[in-house]
């Protein structure tokens, strides 16, 4: 039986999709930082990973953020002096950034202009055409 770790109610991850690796902190921690391991690096294979519908795979594409590669999700947690806390808050990060993709974004309702507006508009154009006009030089006949 292959553990999940639970998103939400609709939507779980294998955790054998997820890939963690230990590596040393960054940062200053004397002696112990040079010798222990603690950090985590979580790595998640979403593009291939069918454990995610189809379309939160396309908005986490989507998303601007640095941790999403066309390899997957890169998460790294140093916070913690803890191996254990650290893969917590790895997986915490990841569960945050799954329910952003999960929210459906609300369609745009394409609006036009109203007709105060498009006065306003060219009424502005036209107080900047005389402006600029002011500035020139004197025509000398």
């Amino acid at each position: 039986m292959v553990k999940a770790f639970s998103i939400d109610e609709r939507v779980a991850i294998p955790l054998d999709e997820i890939e963690f690796s230990a590596i040393r902190s960054q940062g200053a921690g004397g002696q112990n930082v040079n010798k222990v391991s603690s950090a985590v690096q979580l790595r998640y294979d979403f593009v291939n990973s069918e454990a995610l519908p189809a379309k939160v795979r396309e908005r986490l594409l989507n998303l601007d953020d640095r941790r999403i590669t066309a390899g997957g999700i890169v998460i790294k947690a140093q916070e913690f002096r803890r191996q254990s806390q650290n893969r917590a808050a790895a997986l915490d990060r990841l569960k945050a950034l799954v329910l952003a993709a999960l929210e459906q974004p609300k369609p745009r309702i394409p609006t036009r202009p109203t007709r105060q507006a498009r006065r306003a508009r060219v009424e502005a154009k036209r107080r900047k055409g005389e402006r600029k006009r002011d500035r020139r030089p004197p025509r000398v006949d």
